[in-house]
């Protein structure tokens, strides 16, 4: 929290956040034709964003675009405004919501965590389906390989997939691409989202990058925006814990 109050604390910094919350996704180009500043300074303080983890960034072919993080954001509206009032707490709701938006061509959802964990565990639980199904309640099923068909079956036995897709990318232990779309969309590719995890060791631990796009509308956007700091917290616990939350976070009542 001290890191984000100290890159809060600098009236560029907060500009380049005016920026993305403007347009998300940016190139560091983009943003340094609207501060006026060196390439180099504009580098530095977005370093220090990044590093209060206020921004995160995600490799596009050579291009590294540019994300509002809200989560520490979120946590500051916990702790220092929710007890205090509560119409601050939903403007800053809607801030949030502004501010995940993006262009139909770029991300629509960006979710970054860090993990006390290895790159290779961190793979290993997101593909291995008797893993998936203690922390997501449902069994990711394939072999992984690119082209092949993935499931996320429920763990009831009925067989029954919720969501389907394809493999499109897999590079272990590093990164994962996969479409997603319900059985009854299948076959139909302009219906189809695209998730892509990236992961990467960050000293002793590893920065979870899952980024969401192509979705169909802004209800779908509200339910990733929902689900997905669920999901990756029930992740989080088991791998540093050895045991999934007590009670799934997605059933926790929404105040």
């Amino acid at each position: 929290m001290d890191k984000v109050f100290k890159a809060l604390a600098d009236e560029t910094r907060r500009r380049l956040l005016d920026r993305l919350h403007e347009q998300n996704g940016q190139t560091l180009g983009e943003l340094c034709r609207r501060i006026e500043m060196t390439r180099q300074s504009v580098t530095q303080h977005l370093a220090l964003l990044e590093a209060a983890n206020l921004v995160s960034t995600v490799r596009r072919g050579r291009e590294k675009l540019h994300y509002l993080n809200p989560v520490p954001l979120h946590e500051i509206q916990e702790r220092w405004i929710d007890k205090f009032e509560r119409p601050r707490l939903r403007a800053l709701g809607a801030l949030k919501r502004q501010a995940e938006e993006a262009m139909t061509d770029k991300p629509s959802f960006v979710y970054v965590t860090y993990i006390a964990s290895s790159p290779e565990k961190v793979f290993e639980a997101l593909t291995d389906a008797e893993l998936t199904a203690v922390y997501w309640g449902h069994s990711n099923v394939s072999d992984w390989k690119p082209g092949s068909r993935w499931q996320h079956l429920r763990t009831d036995g009925s067989g029954i997939a919720d969501v389907v897709g394809t493999v499109v990318e897999s590079e272990p232990p590093t990164r994962l691409v996969t479409t997603w779309t319900s059985p009854e969309t299948e076959g139909q590719e302009d219906k189809y989202s695209r998730v892509t995890f990236e992961i990467r060791p960050h000293e002793d631990i590893v920065r979870l990058t899952v980024t969401h796009e192509d979705l169909g509308d802004e209800g779908e956007r509200a339910d990733v925006a929902q689900g997905w700091p669920a999901v990756l917290s029930n992740l989080k616990s088991i791998l540093e814990t050895g045991s999934p939350m007590p009670q799934a976070p997605w059933q926790v009542p929404a105040h």
